[in-house]
């Protein structure tokens, strides 16, 4: 039986004192037994987050990471640092990566190895646009997404790896996928996985990662291969963030 997992994507949002209220109420509300939580915070907040959560049941984890282990690259994060920062999650290939900054398969999958290396746990985005929904291309884009990073992986590092399914087309944009909808994406990437490593893919936690809210998160998550959530506006709200936590057990 795979645990749940809820993870909230800050994006980039924040501030010291209002961060400190929000991981303050998610620790003092968190009352799940069956679920593991963690938030995705900005890197300047990554040692506030250290301080705040150490010895609580709520993890941590970045947003980005570099492909490169160290070196002249400006303005980017290596893995060890993150890894310094007491990081168990970052996320890879976000859809706002791969839309604003050109981040295309290959490059997700170099940092998906970079945070392997370090000891981090890399949750890999996968996605499509609305576009390439209504042109019938949602199988083909969303396994490219994934096959890129398994194509650099030894299969025993599969197992190392989460998943986190974003259907671009509902975020933000008051169009939603249904439960159905979005378990379909889910099996699919299982099955996928599967092909490369069965134990992985039975073991692996995949998130849904299309505007998941109190609202819908008790249905989404009532389905077989949706194990938890990446969670963006509502993790910065105590109440709709544990909510979603509470209902995934």
């Amino acid at each position: 039986m795979r645990r749940k997992l809820v993870i909230g994507n800050w994006k980039m949002n924040g501030s010291l004192a209002a961060n400190s209220v929000l991981l303050r109420g998610i620790v003092a509300g968190f009352a799940a037994r069956n679920t593991d939580c963690g938030v995705c915070a900005p890197a300047p907040y990554l040692a506030q987050c250290q301080s705040e959560l150490t010895g609580t049941p709520v993890a941590w984890g970045a947003q980005d990471v570099s492909a490169y282990a160290a070196g002249a690259y400006t303005g980017e994060v290596a893995a060890s640092m993150l890894h310094e920062f007491g990081c168990r999650y970052v996320l890879c290939g976000h859809s706002e990566r791969r839309a604003y900054h050109q981040e295309n398969n290959e490059v997700v999958a170099q940092k998906v190895l970079a945070a392997l290396n370090a000891g981090l746990t890399p949750v890999v985005c996968v996605g499509e646009t609305l576009a390439q929904r209504e042109a019938g291309r949602t199988n083909i884009v969303v396994c490219a997404q994934l096959q890129a990073v398994l194509d650099v992986l030894e299969a025993s590092a599969v197992e190392k790896i989460l998943l986190a399914y974003e259907p671009v087309w509902a975020i933000g944009t008051g169009k939603t996928a249904t439960p159905a909808m979005a378990q379909e994406v889910h099996a699919m990437l299982r099955k996928q996985v599967a092909e490369r490593n069965p134990q992985a893919a039975a073991n692996m936690q995949i998130l849904y990662g299309g505007s998941m809210k109190p609202e819908n998160a008790k249905d989404l998550l009532a389905q077989c291969d949706i194990d938890g959530g990446l969670i963006g506006g509502a993790a910065l709200k105590v109440a709709d963030f544990l909510a979603i936590v509470h209902a995934a057990g």
